[in-house]
């Protein structure tokens, strides 16, 4: 199966944490750099757009440079379903979500490869109720279908 470069980049951080109490991850404030908004210097900011835009910059894809998901909304091309390292972009209340696909489940629900997720960069099972839209960041670069994991412990073992 072949993985666009920046899902390949997104899975070096699987694993990554805030780190408790007043020290911050120097991987996350670095995020923020790489995304040029080099004004935060801790871990407690929500962190999922930085960590989606460090990725792209650091494949050499220009992001939205911007700490908001929902920027994702204008970002590369629209996609009607996702694909496997879509961006994906979420709706919550007081603003949203962005994370890579990187499968889904039998019933439709969508795995999630995404920063600041449970505090981490996690693969986590969100359902598709509040997706506000699908972005493929790079035209050149050609698509695969998703693939059908049966938990999480399936991304680790099949995907990655």
């Amino acid at each position: 199966m072949s993985k666009p470069s920046w899902l390949i980049e997104a899975e070096k951080y699987v694993g990554l944490r805030e780190v408790a109490g007043p020290k911050s991850n120097a991987t996350v404030v670095d995020f923020w750099k790489r995304i040029r908004l080099s004004g935060i210097s801790n871990d407690d900011v929500p962190w999922c757009a930085a960590y989606v835009g460090a990725v792209l910059e650091n494949v050499g894809i220009t992001s939205t440079r911007s700490g908001l998901a929902k920027s994702y909304l204008n970002f590369g091309t629209k996609q009607n379903v996702p694909t496997l390292g879509s961006i994906v972009v979420f709706s919550r209340k007081g603003g949203g979500h962005v994370g890579f696909v990187v499968g889904k489940d039998k019933d439709g629900n969508l795995y999630v490869l995404g920063g600041n997720q449970s505090d981490s960069v996690s693969v986590k099972k969100f359902t598709t109720a509040n997706v506000v839209g699908y972005r493929w960041p790079d035209s050149k670069v050609a698509q695969t279908a998703l693939p059908v994991l049966a938990s999480v412990a399936d991304f680790e073992t099949k995907v990655v």
